[in-house]
C-alpha cells in the first residue's frame, strides 16, 4: 500500500476517533456501563472495520490486532493523561486522554503494517 493512501486512511480513522468518542461515552450512559468498556469494545470495532477494509488481511489477524490495539491504546492514553502533563491546555484531561488514544492507535497500525510487509 502506497504511504498517501495509509496516511489518508489513518487521517480518516483519526477523525473517526475524534467523532464517535462523545456518542460511544453517550451509549455508555444510557447502557450503565463502565466509561472504558464502551470506549474499548467501541474502539475494537473501529480496529476491526478499518482492519478489514483497509489491510484485509486474514480473519484471525485482524481481529486480534483490532482488539489488541484497541485495549493497548485505551491502557496507554490513561496513563499518559495521568502524567498530567497538559494540565495548563487541558484542565479535565478528556480532550488529552482522546487525543492520545488515536495517536497510540495510529502508531499500533503503522507498526503491524510494517512488520506485516517484512515479514511476507
Amino acid at each position: 500500500m502506497k504511504p498517501q493512501i495509509r496516511i489518508l486512511l489513518y487521517s480518516i480513522l483519526f477523525f473517526l476517533y475524534l467523532t464517535t468518542t462523545t456518542a460511544l461515552l453517550e451509549i455508555g450512559e444510557k447502557l450503565k456501563t463502565d466509561p472504558y468498556v464502551t470506549l474499548g469494545c467501541g474502539f475494537a470495532v473501529l480496529n476491526l472495520l478499518y482492519a478489514f477494509l483497509a489491510l484485509k488481511w486474514n480473519t484471525l489477524l485482524n481481529i486480534i490486532c483490532s482488539i489488541s490495539i484497541a485495549a493497548l491504546s485505551l491502557f496507554l492514553a490513561l496513563k499518559f493523561t495521568n502524567l498530567r502533563l497538559l494540565d495548563n491546555y487541558d484542565p479535565y484531561l478528556v480532550k488529552t486522554a482522546i487525543f492520545t488514544n488515536a495517536v497510540f492507535s495510529i502508531i499500533f497500525w503503522e507498526i503491524v503494517y510494517q512488520v506485516k510487509i517484512r515479514k511476507s
